[in-house]
């Protein structure tokens, strides 16, 4: 059989037929092709072999996993490890039911703006005395002082009624109310040892589980951006602002009834440390 087709279709030395060439001396040109090549040697053959294992070699030291994280981009975008544990050991201490004395350094500031995501974005806010136990333990003292002022306006009889909570900020009996943060990741705008900007892209829930509710529980996309200053030995927040988004394409998961909203809301605790 020809090297060049095994099935006898090219070049061969062996007819489709089956039939054996007999060669003669003067014969004119030979219609069926070139006379038989040399066989190769094994020496290709284990050529083939080395390369191939060589490859396989390459591909497999390529894909190896580096032991440590990757270093972060000197552009702040988040490396391929941004996700994975960074070994730094969590806070331990709280103070009004959130998270205190984190690390002085950028991870610390970090995690310090998502937890303060968390804390503020809680139905907590909606109440008077657990409001101002959180804005003592988030904001610097002097922006803290002023602030509380402004939000018990703001977080008036009128606006609680919009919500369908009453004036103590409870909802009505038979419903749950529900006001969540969930952050999804976050990004350092600058950094300095006493001071630092930091935004959270979070989603959330609000609304209201009931079933005479008129506000049903809905998913928010945003991005909160936190002003930190260093004081004493945490993170403080000195201004905070808000904005829509990104917000991806709302996925095809039937629409939960009202009993098995308020069901879940009651059965998962919420997360009180982030990063």
């Amino acid at each position: 059989m020809s090297n060049d087709d095994q099935y006898g279709g090219g070049h061969g030395e062996v007819g489709g037929t089956g039939q054996t060439r007999t060669r003669l001396p003067d014969s004119p040109a030979d219609p069926y092709g070139p006379t038989r090549r040399t066989p190769r040697t094994a020496r290709s053959l284990v050529t083939v072999v080395g390369v191939v294992v060589l490859l396989i070699a390459a591909i497999a030291f390529a894909n190896q996993s580096p032991d440590t994280p990757e270093d972060k981009p000197a552009d702040n975008n988040p490396a391929a490890s941004s996700t994975a544990a960074t070994g730094t050991t969590p806070v331990t201490g709280k103070t009004s039911g959130i998270p205190r004395g984190f690390a002085h350094d950028e991870q610390g500031a970090q995690s310090a703006a998502a937890n303060y995501a968390v804390a503020l974005g809680s139905d907590a806010m909606f109440r008077k005395n657990t409001r101002h136990a959180l804005v003592d333990g988030i904001y610097a003292p002097d922006v803290a002082a002023r602030m509380k002022g402004p939000q018990d306006e703001a977080y008036s009889t009128e606006f609680l009624a919009k919500v369908g909570l009453d004036a103590n900020g409870n909802p009505p009996q038979g419903s749950t109310f529900v006001t969540r943060a969930v952050p999804i990741g976050t990004r350092v705008e600058s950094y300095s040892a006493t001071t630092t900007k930091v935004s959270v892209w979070y989603t959330g829930l609000v609304g209201m589980s009931g079933a005479k509710s008129t506000d049903p529980v809905r998913t928010m996309w945003g991005t909160w951006t936190f002003e930190l200053r260093w004081v004493g030995e945490d993170w403080k927040v000195v201004d905070d602002t808000q904005q829509d988004g990104p917000a991806p394409v709302p996925g095809d998961v039937p629409v939960s009834t009202s009993d098995d909203m308020s069901k879940a809301i009651k059965e998962f605790g919420g997360f009180t440390y982030a990063r």
